[in-house]
């Protein structure tokens, strides 16, 4: 499982409609124009950590293994074969051989190792990654086309049992070019970062910083080749933007908003152009709460603020009811996710007495309620340009006001969003997670993960902390998704997030392509054909 932070974040959008037009480059049939919502700051799949970068990098790099499309089980990619060890401590891959890296230099053992380690240095900024490798102590070559992953032998004073994702991050962990990387610079702000040489079917060409970036198609690529020539990502943040071109075949694919699913596309005129899809991916959006702040450091508070919150509501007017409410970090459709906890009713009255149990009264009359001479006066961060956070965040505003709290609203752009973020300076953000189908809450909700980690809003407790460390030891999937319906439980009752919601994707795709098909884990433009 990979996290990352961006599905409800854009960034402001200072391009015209008509500046978008003038600046696009001469149409080939087998080009592939695509909407990029917000500019990544990096193409580097180890320090990347949101998914603008990773779904861009993704066709560039590969992994040892990949998931099936379909059954979600893992297959060989780089790697032709695997084999784990009888006590699951140690995990042996055979690299395929006769694979380049897209300047012409071979693919070996000497990658993997460079990339482990690198993942591994302390110096290197990938703090995310690094918790899912805690427990691995070694990647050794064994030949120029042979590599095992050793677990460490001890943990935290510990000694290590079997990881139960282990296969699956040594499998996917992000490989880099050592001859590239391995230069004395500093990795953090390599060029390379910017400029990736990957193994993929798609080669970097160019970055139009603010505009576009652009991938061609590796020649040379060791697996078959798409149809598709080159790529174009144009940077187009304002979704209504980005549909007016798609429209005039601008672009040919684009994730579409509710609104404009319900309303905006379902003319014959644009069924004729377009095929239409629709499913759930594993993703949750929410409110978060820094347990830091005084406000949100008492778990009846957190209650309160989601008991203010009309979700159902929201559902329905923000985004046509299309999606479910969820009351955990878990993938809605997994069996981790404990389907007999019901998310918090909307329930002001109750919401107003967690309120006055934890102390907070308007005790000096100025109608905002108080505690130890603080007010409760708090900030939401949202990224700018983003419709849905930006009526939900107004929304907040207005209901929170009736019972004594005062909300101001932080507008900032999605690097300086991210920052704020990473440093912790926030009262509360609403952004989502973009999930993986495996599940472990390690990186999102371990304690040890609030400082540097993706546990940024400071969740603590002890109970869930052990459930974490053991699931992670536990093979027997019925016995660990029991350890995980404790954890949905303890989530459920602290509300370090205001849960809401695991989105249906919504992709439009222009029909001068055929072979388009819809997977369980969505759309494969590899796969794409040129319509005739």
């Amino acid at each position: 499982m990979r996290l990352f932070n961006f599905c409800l974040a854009l960034a402001l959008c200072f391009l015209t409609f008509a500046a978008c037009r003038g600046a696009m480059p001469e149409r080939a049939a087998d080009v592939l124009y695509m909407q990029l919502a917000a500019e990544p700051d990096t193409l580097n799949p180890i320090t990347a950590t949101d998914a603008y970068s990773s779904t861009i990098s993704g066709r560039i790099y590969e992994t040892l293994l990949e998931r099936n499309k379909d059954t979600l089980e893992m297959e060989p990619k780089l790697a032709e074969s695997w084999k784990v060890s009888p006590n699951k401590l140690r995990y042996r891959f055979v690299l395929k051989k006769n694979i380049f890296w897209s300047d012409g230099v071979e693919f070996t053992a000497d990658d993997v190792v460079y990339s482990f380690n690198t993942i591994k240095d302390p110096k290197v900024a990938c703090m995310p990654l690094k918790g899912y490798y805690n427990d691995i102590s070694e990647c050794r070559k064994i030949d120029r086309y042979t590599v095992e992953f050793i677990s460490a032998a001890f943990s935290d004073g510990k000694a290590v049992s079997p990881y139960f994702l282990a296969l699956e991050f040594c499998g996917t962990m992000p490989i880099v070019p050592k001859h590239i990387f391995d230069d004395g610079t500093d990795f953090n702000t390599h060029k390379n970062n910017k400029e990736p040489v990957g193994t993929g079917p798609f080669k970097f060409l160019r970055w139009k910083t603010g505009t576009s970036i652009e991938l061609i198609r590796n020649e040379n690529y060791w697996d078959t080749k798409p149809a598709i020539s080159r790529i174009v990502y144009r940077v187009i943040p304002e979704s209504s933007v980005a549909l007016q071109m798609l429209k005039k075949g601008d672009i040919d694919v684009m994730t579409v908003r509710p609104i404009q699913w319900e309303r905006q596309t379902n003319s014959e005129k644009f069924n004729e152009k377009f095929y239409k899809f629709n499913y759930y991916k594993p993703h949750c959006s929410y409110i978060g709460w820094n347990s830091r702040r005084p406000f949100f450091s008492d778990s009846r508070v957190r209650r309160a603020m989601t008991m203010l919150i009309d979700r159902e509501s929201i559902l329905e007017k923000l985004l046509f009811g299309r999606g479910m409410t969820v009351s955990s970090t878990f993938y809605a459709f997994s069996p981790a996710y404990n389907k007999n906890i019901k998310p918090w009713p909307y329930d002001p009255q109750m919401a107003v007495s967690l309120l006055k149990e934890a102390g907070w009264a308007d005790t000096d009359g100025d109608g905002i309620l108080d505690k130890d001479g603080v007010k409760f006066s708090f900030t939401i961060n949202i990224p700018s340009g983003t419709a849905f956070s930006e009526r939900l965040s107004v929304m907040i505003k207005e209901d929170f006001s009736k019972v004594g709290i005062a909300v101001s609203i932080n507008r900032f752009e999605w690097a300086v969003f991210l920052s704020k973020i990473n440093a912790r300076d926030f009262d509360a953000v609403i952004l989502a997670w973009s999930l993986g189908y495996s599940n472990d809450p390690y990186q999102l909700w371990y304690s040890k993960e609030a400082d540097l980690g993706s546990n940024f809003c400071g969740f603590s407790n002890e109970e869930a902390d052990r459930i974490i460390l053991a699931a992670r030891q536990e093979f027997d999937e019925n016995k660990r998704n029991c350890m995980y319906h404790r954890f949905h439980e303890i989530l459920h009752n602290e509300q370090p997030y205001t849960f809401l919601f695991c989105n249906q994707e919504h992709v439009a795709v222009s029909k001068r392509f055929s072979n388009v098909k819809l997977y369980t884990m969505g759309l494969d433009i590899n796969e794409w054909e040129i319509a005739q």
